[in-house]
């Protein structure tokens, strides 16, 4: 358990979801059981198996608003979205007045894929008129690294600065390096997350390649069903989440509001399968249990969990026995689970982000999101723990565990206590 001198706390939020612009109107339209699940408008999917997605659907809009055309050249969509979340929750953390040490403050974020939309675009380019007209932000949009580069230039962030990528895990990761940082003494603020822009038609096609995607076309909002029999894969989405991270003492120090202690991680790998997850949910556990640990957390204590929840059979099978082998049965079924993924999609890096922000605010106003279309869970594959169907549940949270679990076997559990 960390010292109480190093604790962690998150004071901003920001969010760019499928469901709309802003952390807490997001939040608000899960707590409501919205989906952000439509077919998709930006390309056509006529050829797709897959037709549907979470899409940013004022994508378009959202950027025009926020960046003039010059500057929207120089930003692949990832990190024009992961910039409008990070401003959102810069300006909520109350840190734009300068109360911080700009070498102690430090910018860690998670991207799966990254820049893609700048590949694709440019390779039309050349193709079309040859190499001379790829333009000179070729290489600096695409790069991953330029969304955590990006967000530390705009702050005058000049503390640790990198990005992580590992897939599904890849802003659960950020998060946890985020933590460590500040929990070391290495920085005081830490602005983390995560950005993702896939849904496109060469990502698209290669999930549905993988036979990953739900074919639900006709009813999207009822496509994505975690822990339901009838799931038929997970939805491809899109988005952007932003945390800033404190140490409690600097937070206090400036009257902060808080919204919870970020309070440990966890991370484990299956080393079997590059897209399966380990059956044996072994490995899962061990993440979950190394949260618990580094947070100072007993089972019991866990009264919620954002699941990884993604809407395939593996899955679902997968993460609830990893929950069973490490909260042990009595905790398991005690806690309560959600799936954003069953309003939102699957963010991919930015699903980490994005649950964790879910995780905050859960513990903050007291109230857990249901998880949608979850009409007969699947009780002949174990999936039978408190999946929060219907309506949203209130109560008395103590603490929060946001579980990934990534293609490449890599498995990251956050844990969240109530701030108090």
């Amino acid at each position: 358990m960390a010292d109480p001198v190093t604790k962690v706390v998150v004071t901003g939020l920001g969010a760019v979801s499928p469901l709309g612009l802003g952390a807490a109107h997001s939040f608000d339209r899960m707590v409501a059981g919205e989906s952000g699940i439509r077919r998709m408008e930006r390309w056509d999917a006529s050829q797709h198996t897959s037709k549907i997605a979470g899409e940013v659907r004022e994508c378009v809009y959202i950027a025009r608003d926020h960046y003039p055309t010059r500057e929207l050249k120089r930003l692949d969509p990832f990190s024009q979205i992961g910039l409008i979340a990070a401003r959102e929750a810069w300006a909520d953390c109350g840190l734009g007045d300068g109360q911080f040490d700009p070498t102690r403050a430090g910018s860690i974020l998670g991207t799966g894929i990254g820049g893609i939309q700048s590949v694709l675009d440019q390779n039309e380019v050349m193709r079309d008129g040859g190499p001379r007209r790829v333009s000179p932000f070729f290489i600096p949009n695409t790069m991953s690294n330029a969304l955590a580069a990006n967000v530390a230039i705009a702050f005058g962030l000049q503390g640790p600065c990198f990005l992580t990528s590992s897939a599904c895990a890849s802003s659960g990761h950020a998060i946890g390096m985020a933590l460590r940082e500040i929990r070391t003494g290495n920085a005081d603020v830490v602005v983390t997350g995560g950005s993702e822009t896939t849904t496109n038609p060469l990502t698209v096609a290669g999930f549905c390649s993988l036979k990953a995607l739900s074919t639900r076309n006709d009813d999207p909002e009822a496509a994505s069903r975690p822990f339901d029999r009838d799931r038929d894969g997970f939805v491809i989405g899109e988005g952007a989440t932003v945390l800033v991270l404190e140490s409690e003492q600097h937070a206090r120090a400036r009257g902060a509001r808080i919204y919870c202690e970020m309070a440990g991680f966890g991370q484990s790998d299956d080393g079997g399968h590059i897209t399966a997850p380990d059956p044996s949910g072994l490995r899962p556990a061990a993440a979950i249990r190394s949260a618990l640990d580094d947070a100072g957390l007993n089972a019991d204590e866990v009264d919620y969990i954002n699941a990884h929840g993604t809407s395939t059979m593996l899955n679902d099978m997968a993460e609830t026995l990893s929950i069973k082998l490490a909260l042990g049965e009595g905790a398991a079924r005690a806690a309560c689970l959600s799936s954003t993924k069953s309003m939102t999609g699957h963010l991919v890096g930015a699903a980490s982000a994005i649950e964790a922000m879910v995780c905050a605010l859960t513990l903050h106003r007291g109230v857990a999101h249901p998880t949608r279309n979850l009409e007969n869970p699947d009780l002949e594959n174990g999936c039978d723990l408190d999946y929060i169907p219907g309506q949203a549940r209130e109560g008395n949270f103590r603490a929060a565990l946001s579980n990934s679990l990534g293609f490449g076997g890599h498995n990251v559990t956050l844990a969240f206590r109530k701030h108090s």
